[in-house]
């Protein structure tokens, strides 16, 4: 009793912020509050059955409120919070995100045990309401529950979509529209140029034509592709208190998602029927949706690729592809303009290969060292989604020493692990040639540097995102000499919240041609 007088007080104040930060209507925040008493009373006898019956080794855990558990302690930049609680307990913590137990993993050992040693009993994603709402019930690959039809639908995109050979078929949408852009920018004078702008427009096109056959570039698809994105970042009250679900239907939440996976299927429906009825020109070789429905025509897979699963997987495939990319890209612009001497480094290894060329073609790419360095540099710093795909474990499974139980959330906070001062010299700093002669690479094999996550859930979109990085930077620095236009030419590095870390606000630069 001593202990719920000391804490009922501290968690009424909190519950009653909590509910103030989600948008709860004044009726709906005294509702709440007036019942706490009620809630706290009945977590406290749970919490005390369970740790009386409990003889389990569990990793240590942060002190938690009833019904919130800890999502109190995770602010606006979730990744940056457990990043400084991992400091007082450690590599493995225990936490509770509502009635939710979520595993967080935050060093590179911990990573390794996860995502390779026991990679099978953590290949589950749990049941998370807003992306399966958007997928299609979860028929895409990124959220799909490991299973049976997950493997097959992996199989197809790997085998399909994202194999080496489509990846390099593609190679002339990527050419003309980095041409396009170089353009715009020639065309801009030396005036203010909005980069950022100019980056989501490419990758936005790129993506298009190569996923639906042609650019979607008006304003009102690129207002459904952002509050898409926007709202898989969203946190949903009901995904880890059930109980609170209400929440999420009379905040407005629900019915947002709602809204735009109704206008996303409406999209793609009309995708569908111009690609089976032909209603295209100027097609010089087949998206991924022609492929998709070739291979549901012929009965390629085995089993019967639905409507619903091929719109999942493009959507998958194409919200993927313009987000990160363009986040990793406008990042590396970003340390480069802070640090003068690695883009004068990276200039010259541009004017090296190019030769005097209109552009550095992809076949050159593989050439500049440098620049694979400074976007390995990048992806450590600037881990473009901080704490991966969550992830849930299968069954009893024991870790470091500590047991596990099923059904357990896994977060592995690959931003932590890339700024680990114990792996990583002066590990705030932007330092591209650490990875000259290094074989630490992003690909999924080494645990020090995971930005696409590993083993069998991790991306394997890899080669097709990168390529674009590579191609963009490369001929960016090759082209233009750039100037902050910000104030004292100094760049704001603020970042947004969400799933993906982007830049909060647009780079400005003047670009000078190199004669």
């Amino acid at each position: 009793m001593q202990y719920a007088t000391h804490i009922t007080p501290y968690a009424c104040k909190v519950l009653f912020r909590f509910s103030k930060s989600i948008n709860m209507s004044f009726t709906l925040q005294v509702f709440i509050f007036s019942s706490l008493p009620f809630i706290i009373a009945l977590f406290l006898l749970k919490s005390y059955l369970s740790s009386s019956n409990s003889h389990k080794n569990l990793p240590p855990s942060p002190r938690k409120l009833p019904l919130i558990g800890n999502l109190h302690q995770l602010g606006s930049s979730p990744h940056r919070a457990f990043h400084a609680m991992a400091q007082t307990y450690g590599p493995l913590m225990l936490i509770r995100l509502g009635s939710i137990p979520v595993l967080v993993v935050s060093t590179v050992d911990a990573a390794r045990e996860v995502m390779k040693t026991h990679d099978l009993v953590f290949s589950n994603r749990p049941n998370l309401s807003i992306p399966s709402r958007l997928f299609y019930d979860s028929k895409d690959m990124a959220f799909a529950p490991y299973g049976e039809y997950w493997r097959q639908i992996k199989s197809i995109a790997v085998i399909h979509l994202l194999s080496n050979k489509r990846v390099q078929s593609y190679r002339h949408v990527r050419e003309e529209e980095m041409s396009l852009m170089m353009e715009k920018i020639q065309k801009s004078d030396e005036s203010v140029v909005n980069i950022s702008e100019l980056l989501i427009s490419l990758t936005n096109n790129v993506i298009c034509r190569v996923a639906l056959g042609r650019r979607y570039d008006g304003r009102k698809f690129n207002n459904l592709l952002k509050s898409a994105l926007e709202l898989l970042g969203c946190f949903s009250v009901g995904a880890y208190i059930p109980s609170l679900r209400w929440v999420d239907q009379l905040s407005g939440l629900e019915r947002r998602v709602d809204k735009v996976a109704k206008e996303f299927d409406e999209f793609l429906e009309g995708v569908l029927e111009e690609h089976v009825n032909k209603n295209r020109v100027d097609v010089k070789c087949e998206d991924l949706v022609d492929v998709l429905l070739e291979i549901q025509r012929d009965n390629m897979t085995g089993f019967p690729l639905e409507d619903d699963m091929i719109k999942a997987l493009i959507l998958d495939i194409f919200m993927a592809g313009t987000d990160t990319t363009f986040t990793s890209l406008e990042w590396t612009l970003c340390e480069l303009l802070r640090h003068p001497q690695a883009m004068k480094e990276l200039q010259q290894e541009a004017l090296k290969i190019g030769q005097g060329r209109s552009m550095i073609t992809e076949d050159q790419l593989e050439k500049m060292v440098y620049l694979k360095a400074v976007l390995k540099e990048t992806l450590r710093l600037h881990t473009p989604i901080p704490l991966l795909v969550p992830r849930e474990s299968t069954q009893d499974v024991e870790l470091l020493g500590y047991d596990i139980p099923s059904g357990t959330q896994v977060i592995i906070n690959a931003w932590a692990i890339s700024r680990d001062p114990s792996k990583w010299e002066a590990s705030e700093e932007f330092r591209p040639e650490r990875f000259l002669n290094n074989p630490i690479d992003y690909k999924g094999f080494h645990f020090e540097l995971i930005p696409f996550g590993a083993g069998r859930r991790g991306c394997p979109a890899i080669q097709f995102a990168m390529i674009i990085n590579q191609l963009v930077l490369a001929n960016l620095v090759y082209k233009f000499d750039l100037v902050v236009m910000e104030k004292d030419h100094v760049l704001d590095m603020s970042e947004t919240s969400g799933l993906t870390v982007h830049k909060k606000r647009p780079i400005l630069v003047s670009a000078t041609p190199i004669a």
